[in-house]
């Protein structure tokens, strides 16, 4: 805190406002909002759900060999993302076939600004 005028900063972005308004979240949104966030913390998951949107359908397989990662590991992060329902997986044969859920998507983005 500043000593001399009792704010954390000298800006005139903390001084007190009167017409703040109430967070726009409901609880069951912020609930929502922190497990999307919490699936795309991780910068390879970012990446492979860009990848998914970039060619709207892919394979696992073709996935791994994009990261430099263990095949196990890129496993691993499409759970994640499929647990939360950013992606959605198809079993063809021995394949598991993966696309971005697109409407998931649309609604992270009005949660996020509704913040």
């Amino acid at each position: 805190m500043n000593d001399q005028t009792g704010a954390c900063c000298p800006s005139e972005c903390c001084e007190a406002d009167t017409n703040a308004r109430v967070p726009a979240l409901r609880p069951p949104d912020e609930q929502r909002l922190s497990e999307l966030c919490r699936a795309l913390a991780h910068p390879a998951r970012v990446h492979i759900l860009g990848v998914l949107l970039a060619k709207n359908v892919c394979v696992a397989g073709e996935l791994a060999g994009q990261l430099p990662l263990a095949a196990s590991t890129v496993s691993e992060h499409l759970r994640v993302l499929k647990a939360c329902g950013l992606i959605k997986g198809e079993i063809d044969g021995p394949r598991r076939c993966y696309c971005a859920n697109r409407a998931l998507l649309d609604e992270f983005k009005q949660l996020v600004g509704a913040l």
